[in-house]
């Protein structure tokens, strides 16, 4: 599915989008992945605050499982956030997570990040 040109990403957005080049541990080509911005900030400013999701799932402590009945299977990374140029990178709409599961990324990143 093609982004139409008026599609700016909201929070809780799932997006395909291009995360090369990476380096070392880091989530890398086109994957899955939320975006945690708001939809101001994604407008104005060009860039999306993104987690990539990984189908990898090994169990470390800030993971966050995707529903069941999501489009796409897997976990989302919260260790591993990201700022990006969502257009230049062709960020493409997979869905839209529950609330439940955006507190469980958010918490797990004010962990991080001690908020």
């Amino acid at each position: 599915m093609v982004v139409p040109e008026k599609y700016t990403p909201q929070r809780g957005d799932v997006v395909w989008i291009n995360f090369q080049a990476q380096a070392g541990r880091e989530q890398g080509g086109r994957r899955p992945s939320i975006v945690l911005s708001n939809s101001n900030y994604n407008k104005v400013v060009g860039l999306a605050i993104l987690c990539p999701i990984t189908s990898k799932v090994k169990g470390y402590p800030f993971e966050v499982a995707l529903p069941e009945r999501f489009p796409i299977s897997g976990v989302v990374l919260v260790d591993q956030v990201k700022s990006l140029d969502w257009k230049t990178r062709e960020a493409e709409f997979i869905g839209k997570l529950d609330s439940k599961t955006m507190e469980k990324i958010l918490g797990l990143l004010g962990k991080i990040l001690e908020l």
